[in-house]
């Protein structure tokens, strides 16, 4: 373990995100009351110092300043922004996992941005060819799911579907605490013969592959958890998470109007207020921390781009949970093995 006293270090983008700088002070200083963490702040010193001075109150800042001059935009081409701005909040993050500064790294900022610098600063682990961006989605138990690939690569073979599945198995047993995760594929159809010839050869494959493979899993499911892990492209896992974030918000909208019109509407809402605040909270994306690039040679998480400070907290949450689980070094062990079952069972 790294840092001081027993903590983990872990280094926080000041400048991602729409809420910046103001959420990820609030969410990092939240994150240091609740774990075993020190925090590093990543961005521009004055206007980073200037911030905790604001939210802390006093002229103590906790944690460490780690300056970074330039921001990469949400519009900007993400090879290109890496290059013309290398001193970028971003790049420095990465950079200090790279060089062990930092235990993992959390931002809300540009998806694309922070694939292409990890893969780019911190390269992949051995034996995987592509990273996925993976995250725990909310199911109506409330227990939550896997999901990879997110929109990490748009496009995978059967062999990397595998390895997204052993990845995915590891951080459910480590980071979830779940002692025997169950894969799903998803698919267009339950039945083993669905969906193109990609997800045919990779139903095969994690059928002989001795996980816990429950087969193959429509969309329309998810939300009832039908197993730990699902798996996909990054293609399909993008459309499949904005669908997803598209229909609650949709309900969400629907059902304010339907309040806002009807006088006996509003008393009974208000009489329900309670129950609808668990479950918009049971299945808000906040309270399940941070995508994570499995895959990658260090710890890099992404928040969502409109995350408030409860998220960015959680994001540094499921950070620590992966340093103390040890994350990377269990799928280096796990990647290549022949024998899945133990995989699915644990060590």
């Amino acid at each position: 373990m790294s840092g001081r006293a027993g903590r983990w270090r872990v280094a926080v983008d000041v400048m991602g995100g729409d809420r910046a700088p103001g959420a990820p002070v609030a969410g990092g200083l939240e994150a240091m009351r609740r774990w075993p963490v020190e925090i590093l702040w990543v961005g521009p010193e004055a206007q980073v110092a200037a911030e905790l001075r604001r939210q802390v109150g006093g002229s103590r800042v906790p944690g460490r300043i780690v300056p970074a001059s330039q921001v990469i935009e949400p519009g900007d081409p993400p090879v290109a922004a890496l290059r013309r701005k290398p001193d970028s909040s971003i790049v420095v993050g990465i950079r200090l996992v790279r060089d062990g500064e930092a235990d993992a790294f959390v931002s809300a900022g540009s998806t694309g941005a922070l694939m292409a610098a990890g893969k780019l600063l911190l390269g992949t682990l051995p034996g995987i060819a592509r990273p996925a961006l993976a995250a725990v989605l909310p199911t109506l138990d409330g227990r939550g799911f896997l999901m990879l690939d997110l929109g990490a690569s748009a496009e995978a073979d059967a062999e990397q579907l595998v390895h997204y599945a052993v990845m995915g198995v590891v951080y459910a047993r480590e980071v979830l605490g779940r002692p025997a995760p169950r894969v799903a594929l998803l698919n267009i159809g339950s039945e083993a013969g669905k969906g193109n010839r990609l997800y045919r050869e990779a139903h095969e494959r994690l059928a002989r592959s001795g996980l816990d493979f429950a087969g193959n899993v429509e969309a329309r499911e998810l939300f009832a958890g039908p197993a730990d892990v699902v798996v996909c492209d990054g293609f399909t896992g993008n459309v499949a998470l904005k669908a997803m974030e598209g229909v609650g918000e949709a309900c969400w909208k629907l059902l304010k109007a339907e309040v806002a019109r009807r006088p006996l509407a509003r008393l009974a809402a208000g009489l329900l207020r309670p129950v609808l605040r668990r479950v918009r909270r049971q299945l808000d994306y906040g309270e399940y921390g941070a995508a994570l690039f499995l895959g990658l040679d260090g710890l890099v998480f992404k928040c969502h781009g409109s995350s408030d400070p409860r998220a960015i907290a959680n994001g540094i949450g499921a950070a620590v949970r992966a340093c103390q689980g040890r994350l990377l070094h269990r799928i280096g062990e796990s990647i290549g093995k022949e024998d899945g079952e133990a995989l699915g069972r644990g060590r």
